[in-house]
């Protein structure tokens, strides 16, 4: 008789107030933000620094959170043969999704054709533009290669080179693997290590919606409302390609692995409504690797495919690069065949590797690309500055869903996810 009035006693005090939830606060400072940046632009220009601030936070801790994450997990299995397996499993995948994301990206961009009537002199359009100091010219193969290899450990870090550091985890950690039970104190004091971090992470995503309501105040003020007017059909475009793209190609995979997309998104829920404001990936980094270890994935799957994700599993950013390339061309007249616009997309995607993640990255690396290359006026790039905030966020969004997505699907091959846990989990959401 008691079992019952006791188990609803602990549901109710599990409950927390709907004011009280991240999700409600980040979304309430967006829209708070939005009135900010159209009543009174003045202020929501000066706001911008408190999203720099956030972001700067998280940015502190990424690379060490990548490094203990990858050590432990790596270090913990000892086998170094299994390591390999799933590291050949996860850029298997990555390939053949972002391959699919890229088809569906240039397939729905020529039919719908949202650019096309514009007659667009891109020579008008270059004065006053700004293309962002986040990324550099593109490299060649060979240079990428070259790249991946830090001059020092410490420059990696200090860099926030998310593949460099990658790679030293990798290394470091298969060193500590080859010593057996001698690495143990070693592995003690990087989870120590990382338990702290997420620590830090905790208490810095409780400013998540002031992060949220000075990036989107800054926004608005600096376009306006406006602005989006005449690129509402390539905003349209690519939010419709994205819906596509998560039902088509994620949900089956979800669906094949034994779980629903739409449970998982739920779950993550807080980190993908902030995304949407903050339009940077690695300010959910930290939460992502805590979460898909308590779905039930094993720890050593997490720490090598998230990461690794993060650099390689592009699929929002194949949909981005997809839609503005071919709308740039379409908006200035540009003759671009399929055999042009995949061979530009192509170089766009090897240009983009190991990119943060963070929204001015995108743009920098597509004026570089499209300077480098001559295909399209590059000058056209001021066509989207104005949308390019709203396009980020989606992009970033789909990277983020299908980061978890490929992180569960590679742990379920590796038959590496407490299938029991996994549904538990997000049944109760």
């Amino acid at each position: 008789m008691t079992r019952p009035v006791n188990l609803d006693m602990h549901l109710t005090t599990q409950r927390r107030p709907f004011y009280r939830d991240l999700t409600f606060q980040v979304v309430v400072g967006m829209v708070l933000g939005v009135l900010v940046g159209v009543l009174w632009p003045d202020i929501g220009t000066r706001l911008k620094p408190l999203g720099d601030i956030f972001i700067r936070l998280i940015q502190m801790v990424v690379g060490l959170i990548i490094f203990c994450t990858v050590t432990h997990g790596i270090a913990s299995v000892r086998d170094l043969g299994k390591v390999g397996r799933i590291a050949l499993k996860a850029m298997v995948y990555f390939e053949l999704v972002t391959s699919v994301a890229l088809v569906i990206g240039l397939v729905a961009i020529n039919v719908l054709k949202p650019g096309v009537g514009m007659h667009v002199d891109p020579a008008l359009l270059t004065h006053g533009m700004s293309t962002g100091d986040q990324a550099a010219a593109p490299h060649s193969f060979g240079e990428f290669l070259t790249n991946l290899v830090p001059t020092s450990a410490i420059g990696a870090f200090s860099n926030g080179d998310i593949l460099q550091i990658l790679l030293f985890s990798v290394l470091f950690a298969c060193g500590l693997a080859s010593l057996g039970d001698n690495a143990q104190p070693v592995l003690r004091i990087v989870d120590v290590i990382r338990q702290t971090l997420f620590w830090i992470i905790r208490v810095v995503m409780k400013i998540a919606p002031i992060a949220a309501f000075g990036a989107i105040a800054f926004t608005t003020a600096k376009f306006g409302l406006n602005s989006l007017v005449p690129l509402a059909k390539l905003v349209a475009e690519f939010a419709l390609t994205c819906v596509v793209f998560l039902l088509v190609v994620l949900a089956p995979i979800s669906r094949v692995c034994g779980f629903s997309l739409l449970k998982l998104m739920r779950y993550f829920r807080e980190e993908l409504v902030l995304v949407l404001g903050t339009s940077s990936s690695e300010s959910v980094f930290p939460q992502l690797t805590e979460k898909l270890t308590r779905l039930g994935v094993d720890e050593s799957v997490v720490g090598m495919v998230l990461p690794t994700a993060y650099s390689f599993n592009h699929d929002g950013t194949c949909l981005y690069f997809a839609a503005v390339a071919v709308f740039l061309a379409q908006a200035t007249g540009t003759a671009l065949g399929w055999q042009a616009q995949l061979g530009l997309l192509l170089i766009l995607l090897v240009t983009s590797k190991g990119g943060a993640g963070v929204s001015g990255s995108a743009i920098a690396v597509l004026t570089m690309t499209l300077a480098a290359t001559k295909t399209i006026p590059v000058g056209s790039v001021a066509l989207i500055l104005g949308v390019h905030r709203i396009l980020s966020a989606g992009f970033v969004f789909v990277n983020i869903v299908g980061n978890c997505v490929a992180t569960v699907a590679v742990g379920y091959w590796e038959k590496a996810v407490d299938r029991n846990k996994l549904r538990q989990e997000l049944q109760a959401g």
